[in-house]
């Protein structure tokens, strides 16, 4: 490494927010870019630990120690090279990434880890900034047609990696615009849509096809999508919604939270909404079900809204500040996570069981709640009691149900094409990501569950090395 004492000299530098005054009035991102001597500056704290932990941690795979080294040294473009190596959509995890790499980073053990996710920022805002990033489609195409169904991390990844081949890629996407998830399942105060525009008009200038608002198997028969493309990539996600089966759910006001966040981010994008009330927070008494990253991007949203108080409640205890003993270093510990969206007020409340709903006028009013404490059973298993004595209601104008996904909507593609699921719903498929159906394969969510951007990611790149080699008898493309 350029400083091998670099990590003595400086400490890491906590990520810049604007003013929770100022961007509570607004949708832009909440995040400020670094400067590049600052970025320059906290890569030097990467240092020459011999067996770097950050590649371990990383789903794709990310080269951390090289380009941070680049990076120290000013070599902007080399980083960027090393960089793209294995990341499709770095100007996306490095603002939305949960940083696996950075918990397993070694100079975590006894200090701050290095700020690998901001300095993956820095390097490909800089290779866009400075011109390094320009299109390169393929030199030769191997005349094989290919079908990605799915524009969201997965699919993107996919697509990208299948052209870089010489393949002649098409995306389809139902919505009508590219992104998936991104698009609008992510508040733009994280992922501003300029973002994603920027990339997909890189890979359409790259030869990537895109069709929008054509959803595959009712608007594009499956019959057709066999007979049309070499290989196929059911890369849709996994949107179908955990519900909570109580008394008084048929009350007006509850939501599930993708509902509620798409219908937020098409009002940012000034869409025409299709439904006939939009689901404003403004003077409500908001309630947000579930304690996971998407609970708290409604929370922001609600914020943004105007919402005149906001509860966060979550069934599972308050985790730990630290690692514990059970998630010694370098696994991912469960601890808490205090997001900008909760820097920016309201109420967490931890070890919570909702009861029931009740209301007036056919709206909801009131959340019937009580704590509850784990235990173990003689199997180690965890136990949920309920603390006798401990009920409590919570008033709400409106509730938002962010309890996760369960598996991929069944109706329509995945039934017509007739591809095996798995025994929680999801598309089943061998080591080399084909499904029951030949020829056809699947990445992402679709196939693994709900997870994280990064294994989106590593998902699509491994199944367009499958799906090429699957075409060509051998694939020059990395397996990661």
């Amino acid at each position: 490494m350029g400083d091998p004492k670099g990590f003595l000299k400086v400490k890491r530098e906590k990520p810049q927010y604007r003013p929770v005054c100022e961007r509570v009035k607004d949708y832009s991102e909440v995040g400020v870019l670094r400067s590049n001597d600052k970025s320059m500056e906290q890569a030097s704290r990467c240092m020459d630990c011999g067996t770097p932990f950050c590649h371990w941690g990383c789903p794709i795979g990310n080269l951390i120690p090289e380009w941070n080294d680049l990076v120290f040294h000013g070599h902007w473009k080399k980083a960027f090279m090393m960089l793209e190596a294995t990341n499709n959509l770095p100007e996306v995890t490095g603002r939305i990434c949960p940083a696996l790499c950075e918990y397993a980073c070694v100079l975590g053990i006894n200090d701050d880890p290095v700020t690998i996710r901001e300095n993956e920022l820095a390097v490909i805002e800089h290779a866009f900034k400075s011109g390094i990033i320009k299109p390169r489609p393929p030199l030769k195409r191997t005349g094989k047609a290919i079908a990605v169904v799915g524009s969201g991390p997965a699919g993107l990844s996919c697509a990208d990696q299948l052209n870089k081949a010489g393949h002649k890629v098409t995306i389809f996407e139902k919505d009508d615009k590219c992104g998936g998830i991104l698009r609008y399942g992510i508040p733009d105060f994280k992922l501003e849509k300029w973002i994603l525009d920027r990339r997909i008009k890189l890979l359409e200038k790259e030869g990537i096809s895109f069709k929008i608002s054509v959803d595959v198997g009712i608007d594009y028969k499956t019959a057709q999508l066999i007979e049309d493309f070499d290989a196929i990539c059911l890369a849709g996600g996994a949107r179908i919604p955990r519900e909570l089966n109580i008394t008084g759910r048929d009350l007006k006001g509850i939501y599930f939270a993708m509902d509620y966040l798409t219908q937020a981010n098409r009002k940012v994008g000034e869409k025409d909404l299709t439904i006939n009330k939009f689901m404003d927070a403004r003077g409500k008494k908001v309630v947000v079900i579930g304690g996971g990253d998407t609970g708290a991007d409604c929370v922001g949203v609600a914020h943004r809204q105007g919402a005149s108080c906001v509860v966060q409640i979550e069934l599972m205890p308050q985790p730990p500040e630290c690692r514990t003993k059970d998630l010694p270093w370098p696994k991912y510990p469960m601890i808490l996570k205090t997001s900008t969206s909760h820097e920016e007020g309201g109420e967490r409340r931890w070890a919570v069981l909702t009861k029931r709903f009740t209301g007036e006028g056919g709206k909801v009013s009131k959340l019937h709640c009580i704590n509850v404490e784990f235990t173990k059973d003689t199997k180690g298993c965890s136990v949920i009691k309920e603390v006798q004595g401990s009920e409590f209601e919570i008033g709400a104008d409106l509730v938002i149900l962010a309890l996760g996904f369960l598996h991929p909507q069944k109706e329509g593609l995945l039934n017509r094409l007739g591809v095996e699921l798995d025994q929680r719903g999801n598309v089943k498929t061998d080591d080399n990501y084909m499904t029951s159906v030949k020829k056809v394969f699947s990445a992402g969510d679709m196939h693994r569950g709900q997870s994280l951007i990064v294994w989106a990611i590593s998902e699509g790149r491994r199944a367009a090395h499958c799906i090429d080699k699957f075409l060509m008898g051998n694939s020059s493309l990395p397996l990661v």
